[in-house]
C-alpha cells in the first residue's frame, strides 16, 4: 500500500487510505512538484510546484538525489525542465553544481550555450566533462575493437602467414567441391585469411550531424564516437554539423568538450547543404563511410539531397543515415525522405549508442547494412 500511495499520489481518488510520514513524505513531496497534475481537457492544476526560486530548486535536487538512483534522478530532472520551464535557472552556477549529469542535461546546456553568463558557462563546460568523459569509458574501448577487428578482417588473403589468420568459415565454403565422403573431412586447395592491418589509412569516414533542437542526444553522442575514430590512425576521420548553415568540427575532435561547445543546437536544416560539403571531403569512394545523422527533415532541395546520396552510392561511398543515435529511438523523422532513401538501398534506422560500435563495423567490412538494421536497430 505504500508503494501505491507513492504512485498515485494522494489525493481523494487515491484510494489507499494511506498516510506517508518522514522520508517518504519527503520523497513524495519531491515527485509532487514535478508529476502532480490534472491534464483533463488540457488543462493542468499544479499541486507541488519549484517556482523560479533557485533555492527551492537547489533544495529538489538534493533531495531526489538522496531518495532515488541516480537513473531516476536523471530522469526527473529531465522531466522538471520540460515540465516546469527550469531552463533559466541553469544559467546559475550554483544549480549546475547541483544536477546530476547526463546526456540530456548535457543537450539543454549546449542549446543555452550562447545565452551563458561567462560563470555559468564554466560550470556547464565541467558538466559536459564529466558525462563526456564517462561516454568515453563506456564506449571507446569497444569501438576501437570493433573496427580494428574489421578492418583486419576485410582485407583478405589467400596466403595466411599463420594459423591464426585463417578465415575458417570462407576456407571451407570455398572448398566443399573437394569434399571426401569416405574420410568426412574436405581437403582445402585454397585458404582464405585475414592480412595484417596496414600501418595506412584505410577507410575515410565522415559524420554529418544534424545539429537541429530534437537530435540534442544525438549530437553529443555522435561527438564523442567522432573524437574516438579520429585518434585510430587507419581511419581518416571527418565531422560535420549542419542546420542552415555547415560547420566543419574536424579540428576539434582532439577534444570533444570543445567540439560540443563549437555546435548551436536549434534552428532550420539544409541537409542537402551539408551533403554538398560532405562530398568534397571524400577522396577514396571506394573507402569511405558516410553517416548521416538527421530526422530527414529537409528546409533545403529534397529532390538535389537525394540525387547526392545515390551519386556517392554510385561512386562507391557506404552511405549510412542514422535517425538518431540514441537510446531512445526516433520517434518523429521525415517517412518520406526515410522511403525514398530505403528505395536506393540506403536504409534510414534509429540506432543505439551501444549498438554503434558493430554498426561501424559492418560498415567497414561492406556487410549489408539493411540487413544489419534488420537485426540490430529500431526506427
Amino acid at each position: 500500500m505504500r508503494r501505491w500511495r507513492l504512485v498515485l499520489g494522494g489525493g481523494d481518488a487515491d484510494g489507499t487510505g494511506r498516510a506517508l510520514e518522514g522520508a517518504d513524505a519527503q520523497m513524495d513531496a519531491a515527485l509532487a512538484a514535478v508529476y502532480d497534475q490534472d491534464g483533463r481537457e488540457g488543462q493542468s492544476r499544479r499541486e507541488g510546484g519549484l517556482g523560479a526560486s533557485a533555492p527551492r530548486v537547489a533544495r529538489w535536487l538534493g533531495d531526489i538525489r538522496t531518495y532515488f538512483p541516480s537513473t531516476v534522478v536523471q530522469v526527473m530532472q529531465k522531466d522538471a525542465i520540460e515540465r516546469l520551464n527550469l531552463t533559466r535557472l541553469l544559467l546559475e552556477p550554483e544549480m549546475l553544481e547541483a544536477v546530476e549529469p547526463d546526456v540530456h542535461l548535457v543537450g539543454t546546456l549546449l542549446a543555452l550555450n550562447r545565452v551563458m553568463p561567462a560563470q555559468a558557462r564554466e560550470s556547464a563546460r565541467a558538466v559536459v566533462r564529466k558525462v563526456v568523459q564517462e561516454l568515453e569509458r563506456r564506449l571507446a574501448d569497444r569501438t576501437r575493437a570493433a573496427v580494428t577487428g574489421a578492418l583486419d578482417r576485410s582485407a583478405r588473403t589467400y596466403r595466411p602467414k599463420r594459423v591464426a589468420d585463417i578465415d575458417w568459415d570462407r576456407t571451407i565454403r570455398a572448398n566443399l567441391k573437394n569434399y571426401l565422403p569416405e574420410r568426412n573431412t574436405v581437403v582445402p586447395s585454397r585458404l582464405v585469411g585475414y592480412a595484417r592491418r596496414q600501418r595506412s589509412v584505410q577507410r575515410e569516414v565522415v559524420l554529418c550531424i544534424d545539429q537541429s533542437g530534437s537530435m540534442a542526444a544525438s549530437v553529443v553522442y555522435s561527438s564523442v564516437f567522432g573524437a574516438v575514430l579520429a585518434s585510430m590512425r587507419s581511419l581518416k576521420t571527418s565531422l560535420v554539423v549542419f542546420d542552415t548553415a555547415v560547420v566543419d568540427l574536424t579540428e576539434q575532435l582532439h577534444d570533444p568538450v570543445e567540439l560540443l561547445f563549437g555546435t548551436q543546437l536549434g534552428g532550420g536544416t539544409d541537409i542537402n547543404r551539408a551533403i554538398a560539403y560532405s562530398q568534397g571531403l571524400i577522396t577514396r569512394p571506394a573507402d569511405s563511410i558516410f553517416v548521416l545523422i538527421s530526422d530527414l527533415y529537409e528546409g533545403g532541395v529534397r529532390e538535389e539531397m537525394l540525387r547526392r546520396v545515390a551519386a556517392m552510392t554510385q561512386a562507391g561511398v557506404q552511405v549510412i543515415v542514422l535517425l538518431a543515435l540514441s537510446d531512445e529511438g526516433a520517434p518523429f523523422y521525415d517517412h518520406e525522405n526515410a522511403a525514398a532513401l530505403a528505395a536506393m538501398g540506403v536504409p534510414a534506422f534509429a540506432c543505439t549508442p551501444d549498438a554503434f560500435p558493430d554498426l561501424m563495423a559492418a560498415a567497414v567490412e561492406r556487410r549489408d547494412i539493411t540487413r544489419w538494421a534488420e537485426r540490430h536497430a529500431g526506427g
